[in-house]
């Protein structure tokens, strides 16, 4: 992703840094473990938070612009999401995995957005999503019964079609397809991101095949 920028509050003085507690022993932050980080954020270490945020940026963005449907909101939530991390990073048990508390609150934030935009039904939601990785990481959930005449969907074609169903599916279905096949995480990762048990993910991930396998097959071809 190119071209993004991130404008988060100067967190030095946001949080009331003294100058000794700003400049601390210089750590190779990229060596650093993703909890090691948020620690060296709170310790006032500068630089923490950027390297989170560089470590993320495309695959949380991605995420994100899948699940609103919009790139700039989106960017928008990205920054929510990390403005929340800044604020809460003192309350994070270090001991714990980053990775779930991260897209606990961007999945919130996202699911607020998407809210927000059909309150507003004027706001597009037909902003193009990412490449042919989306119609790739999708291809297995789409029906495979023969009756498709023109063979199997390629590139820009499928990636809009899948896009196009994706959309069209409730947020709790959306949200399990969107971690499970386009963030690849397992169903312990999910029911941890989601707060739900790990048959719940199944369940929820079983139902959410079959919609889409339906909607698969009254989506007109593009």
């Amino acid at each position: 992703m190119t071209g993004f920028a991130l404008h988060l509050p100067a967190f030095g003085s946001t949080l009331g840094l003294t100058d000794s507690m700003a400049h601390p022993v210089s750590i190779d932050l990229q060596t650093e473990s993703d909890e090691r980080l948020v620690k060296h954020h709170v310790d006032g270490q500068a630089g923490a938070i950027d390297e989170l945020i560089r470590r993320y940026r495309d695959e949380l963005f991605g995420y994100l612009v899948r699940f609103t449907g919009s790139r700039a909101l989106a960017e928008d939530v990205f920054q929510e999401t990390f403005l929340q991390i800044h604020l809460s990073a003192a309350s994070f048990d270090v001991d714990r995995r980053l990775k779930p508390w991260l897209y606990t609150i961007a999945t919130n934030k996202a699911r607020d957005a998407r809210r927000w935009l059909r309150r507003r039904p004027s706001v597009s939601l037909d902003t193009p999503v990412g490449g042919s990785d989306d119609a790739v990481a999708m291809v297995d959930l789409m029906p495979a019964n023969g009756n498709d005449p023109q063979g199997p969907l390629q590139g820009a074609e499928q990636t809009n079609r899948v896009r196009a169903v994706v959309d069209r599916l409730g947020d709790a279905q959306r949200e399990i397809l969107l971690l499970t096949y386009f963030q690849r995480m397992s169903y312990a990762q999910v029911a941890d991101i989601l707060n739900i048990p790990v048959g719940t993910v199944k369940s929820r991930l079983h139902g959410a095949v079959r919609a889409f396998g339906e909607l698969w097959g009254e989506e007109p071809e593009q």
